[in-house]
């Protein structure tokens, strides 16, 4: 999954589900009381984590060279 994305398309996906997890946007993993204490309940390791198992439900819309106008 990770070498389907530049790194900043990584790092958009990652802030922006991040940023809905801190708004209040249900978890989309399985995590135990132990693994969110672990990760200090932070949004972004939590984001991380989706990112890692493919779970983050955004897309990433490309302009490829021969199609712009």
């Amino acid at each position: 999954m990770a070498d389907k994305y530049s790194k900043y398309e990584r790092a958009r996906i990652i802030g922006s589900r991040a940023l809905q997890i801190s708004q209040g946007a249900p978890v989309l993993l399985k995590l135990s009381k132990k693994e969110l204490e672990a990760m200090a309940y932070n949004p972004v390791e939590i984001a991380k984590r989706e990112f890692e198992k493919g779970v983050i439900p955004i897309d990433v819309k490309r302009v490829l060279p021969h199609e712009r106008k």
